[in-house]
């Protein structure tokens, strides 16, 4: 897996799952590689930064397979109940078949190092004075670029900052959403979710063990992309409408498109889901399909493959819009540890201005009286309130209106401009979602 995401760029939520089935691992044996090879992930940093000590030359000059390995016996070491000879050897042994013997050796030697002390005191060793360069330090102890606990500390505030860091590192529940008029809560079996009335947590075994999720009736998803698509359907419509027809602009891979769709069929509308890869569009028609029948599922209007900033729909007219624009991803990195490493400052300018388009897009497919759920699974700023003041300052047929009903309700969730959500892992326990309701206005 940790070569799947180096080398292709895959995501480790989608690798792992092929791996462990694959490789028949299961029960406590599929836990045990999920957390090493997830951990290992998530911990790059922090390992880098004890790695970087116990080795004579810097990492750049280790060769990237030989620091995979290193990675994995350090997660072991450090942060798992492996005693250190079993690490130490596995690792070794792994480092043997799959590199070669010279390597091995080196190995053994590093990882012997870094046996010498525990987590908290290589950190205090590695990492720079919490009190003179807290922004450094937490990059250390809580394995996160500095650019990007700089931009979280801006969006959350200093004193919850390290709550959160320390939140985006713990493994995140399997949560299920029964897709009302297809499912119920109670055919899934597990707790229900605090804020979405869809949703229920998982307790053990997997999602595929689950009949209404392996019927298609339900899906994995986390709570707060759940409130995503509850947002859009609760919110009230100014005006008769005539099509009733919605819109999600950004669809793929179409999980908040198969809610949606369960919810506009409740409301007499219908739903077309439009993604700009072809691929992911298929991804999405297969969220929209009936496995029994073959058909779209209710509430569906069609799938369409088509650029969001220049939407192939003539002459539409929308009454509820959803943008889950593209973004750097930094409110999901529980179930997305790679994303961390993978993003730079120079992504946001590319986003930003690809945010801002389509939110733009968006409000002009909207009929007068409909309204745009604008989200991301971001809490930086630049992404979530420049981007809405930066569009609500463009139009004048436009309007900021708050978020209401269920999610509008969650308690401590007021987002960087009044009226709009902004959700944390460390306060409850979703992704860090944002979402801002705009109303299209009559012109003239």
């Amino acid at each position: 897996m940790l070569k799947a995401v180096r080398v292709d760029e895959a995501y480790a939520n989608l690798v792992l799952p092929h791996v462990l089935g694959r490789l028949a691992l299961e029960g406590r044996d599929a836990a045990f590689a999920t957390e090493l090879a997830s951990g290992t992930l998530r911990q790059q940093g922090t390992y880098d930064a004890v790695l970087a000590a116990c080795i004579d030359r810097p990492l750049t000059k280790v060769e990237a397979k030989v620091l995979d390995v290193l990675r994995l016996g350090a997660h072991q070491v450090l942060s798992m109940r492996v005693p250190d000879h079993a690490a130490i050897s596995t690792t070794v042994d792994l480092t043997r078949s799959k590199i070669g013997q010279g390597p091995a050796g080196f190995v053994n030697a590093v990882l012997r190092k870094v046996t010498r002390k525990p987590l908290e005191d290589w950190i205090a060793e590695v990492a720079p004075a919490r009190e003179e360069d807290h922004d450094g330090w937490a990059a250390v102890a809580f394995s996160h670029p500095r650019w990007v606990v700089e931009r979280l500390a801006e969006a959350v505030g200093r004193d919850e900052v390290d709550a959160l860091l320390e939140a985006d590192n713990v493994p995140p529940a399997v949560t299920l959403v029964a897709r009302p008029g297809r499912a119920t809560v109670d055919e899934l079996g597990g707790p229900p979710t605090r804020y979405s009335p869809y949703g229920v947590t998982l307790g053990s075994g997997s999602p595929a063990g689950v009949t209404a999720v392996a019927d298609g009736r339900a899906g994995v998803q986390d709570e707060g992309s759940q409130l995503v698509a509850l947002a859009l359907a609760e919110a009230h419509l100014d005006g008769e409408s005539t099509a009733k027809a919605w819109l999600d602009l950004c669809a793929g891979p179409g999980g908040k498109s198969a809610l949606l769709a369960a919810l506009a069929a409740q409301q007499g509308a219908a739903l077309v889901a439009n993604e700009r890869q072809p691929h992911r569009a298929g991804l999405v028609l297969a969220n929209l399909t009936d496995r029994a029948s073959g058909s779209p599922v209710a509430g569906v209007a069609g799938v369409v493959a088509g650029d969001g900033t220049n939407p192939p729909f003539e002459d539409a007219s929308f009454d509820r819009v959803l943008v889950d624009a593209p973004c750097t991803g930094l409110g999901a990195l529980r179930r997305r540890p790679e994303a961390r490493w993978r993003r730079a400052t120079a992504d946001l300018d590319v986003l930003v201005d690809l945010q801002r388009s389509l939110l733009d897009r968006a409000l002009d497919l909207t009929r007068p009286g409909g309204v745009v759920l604008y989200a991301t699974c971001s809490p930086v700023l630049a992404e979530t309130r420049d981007v809405v003041n930066r569009v609500l300052e463009g139009r004048s047929d436009a309007s900021l209106e708050p978020v209401a009903a269920t999610v509008g309700a969650v308690p401590d969730s007021t987002g960087p401009i009044a009226g709009t959500v902004q959700l944390w892992p460390h306060r409850h326990g979703t992704d860090a979602m944002f979402m801002a309701l705009l109303r299209r206005n009559p012109t003239g």
